[in-house]
């Protein structure tokens, strides 16, 4: 497929190089790319709108679902919006702008007082904080591109082009905060997880207590498997991505980056998958879907209304 080079900016020496797409493929990529997105914001904005109106749902879980719902909502508005435009035109128009579970289950007794809503709120923060000063502090400051300014400046920067580019210690230090070692932390808590719950499961069937027990568990067990499989579908999602983001300083930059472009959109994607798990394993969130679209919430105060029974 033939493909025209132009300048973002004709009449700027200093502009990027853009490839002209033919017309069919723009608007097929502009209407798969938009439905995305589309899904990703009415999703998980039905999920945080749900949490923050249903009281039933004011739970510290609930709580920890609605920071994970609310970042996937703003990646959707702020970075997949204007990230579609990029991706197709190959250029940026935009200017300069722009542990609850563990305890659940391994220490049932403790749960309650130590995995309180003010601690769950105080998690949230630290998590949101640590984010931000690592993703804005290391793209302001200019630590990407520290001690490879002048490759970069020479042969990376132009006008019209919005690329994170980033040195062999930058990416490495980069991925290991924000990625490697989240992930590792948590395989390894989800694994004394299932240790433990295959440990007290053994007790309780050997106490002859196990039909009790299993009524008053549910609700945290199928919090926990959720959970769980919302974290694997993010490592699935995301680790290829970071696998060449870690690479590529290394390897002279040689992998192309249009399969940057491609496993980056994969990880984008994580933020579309998330309500569905919501929807397929939780059935609070199926009710809830239903009430908000037949439009009773403008009929009558619904917030007290039982979505699930403990």
């Amino acid at each position: 497929m033939e493909m025209e080079p132009e300048l973002c900016y004709e009449s700027s020496n200093a502009s990027c190089l853009r490839t002209i797409y033919p017309i069919p493929l723009r608007v097929t990529l502009y209407i798969f790319l938009g439905v995305i997105i589309i899904l990703t914001v009415c999703g998980n904005l039905l999920v945080t709108f749900s949490v923050a109106y249903f009281k039933q749902l004011h739970t510290p879980t609930n709580y920890l679902i609605f920071s994970l719902a609310v970042s996937d909502l703003l990646l959707g508005i702020i970075v997949m919006l204007p990230g579609m435009i990029r991706y197709i035109e190959t250029c940026w128009y935009f200017g300069d702008f722009f542990f609850d579970r563990y305890y659940a289950v391994c220490q049932p007794l403790l749960y309650r007082s130590k995995i309180s809503v003010n601690v769950v709120l105080i998690m949230i923060l630290i998590s949101w904080s640590i984010s931000v000063l690592v993703g804005f502090g290391i793209v302001f400051l200019k630590l990407n591109i520290l001690g490879v300014e002048e490759f970069y400046y020479n042969h990376v920067a132009c006008e019209g082009g919005c690329v994170l580019f980033q040195s062999g210690v930058s990416s490495t230090v980069s991925s290991v905060i924000s990625f490697y070692m989240p992930g590792i932390i948590m395989v390894g808590v989800y694994v004394k997880i299932f240790l433990v719950a295959q440990t007290q499961f053994r007790s309780i069937q050997n106490a002859g207590c196990v039909n009790t027990v299993k009524i008053s568990n549910t609700s945290q067990t199928k919090a926990t498997k959720t959970l769980a499989i919302v974290m694997g579908v993010f490592l699935c999602f995301w680790t290829p991505f970071f696998i060449v983001n870690i690479i590529d300083p290394y390897v002279s930059y040689s992998i192309p980056p249009e399969s940057f472009e491609t496993l980056l959109l994969l990880g984008y994607l994580n933020s579309t998958v998330n309500p569905m798990i919501y929807a397929f394993f939780y059935s609070w969130f199926r009710k809830a879907f239903r009430l908000l679209t037949s439009g009773n919430i403008f009929k009558s105060d619904i917030s007290e209304t039982t979505l699930f029974t403990e």
